[in-house]
């Protein structure tokens, strides 16, 4: 799946594998949950891509994950940063490691104090 990713969207494959990994960690607890209010970030959302376009595979795994086949609707839905860091909330919540530079979620920067997420900003 991240050598799909990576090729299909220019990623290196240690990047694809980050945002499959976010993918999957994003569908778990959307497809868990039912709760369908839930976006990936314009980042992530390659990874649900890349896993949905090998039907046969995601089939098998949303059946045996959650009982029932989890549709992605492109574009349904807004991304708004309140709505992006509440699905990193949930995500976290459930116990998952959330990269934050692939949601959007990081603090901003304001150079020349400031170039991450550390105490400085």
């Amino acid at each position: 799946m991240s050598e799909f990713c990576a090729e299909e969207y220019g990623h290196e494959v240690c990047t694809a594998r980050a945002v499959v990994d976010q993918a999957l960690a994003f569908l778990k607890v959307m497809g868990d949950s039912r709760a369908f209010d839930m976006t990936p970030s314009t980042t992530v959302d390659p990874g649900w891509h890349s896993f949905a376009l090998h039907t046969t595979a995601y089939r098998t795994w949303c059946l045996e994950q959650f009982g029932y086949f989890l549709d992605h609707e492109p574009k349904a839905t807004v991304r708004t940063r309140p709505l992006i860091g509440s699905v990193v909330d949930r995500v976290k919540a459930a116990g998952f490691h959330v990269d934050d530079r692939l949601w959007g979620a990081g603090k901003d920067c304001n150079p020349p104090a400031c170039c991450g997420d550390g105490d400085g900003c």
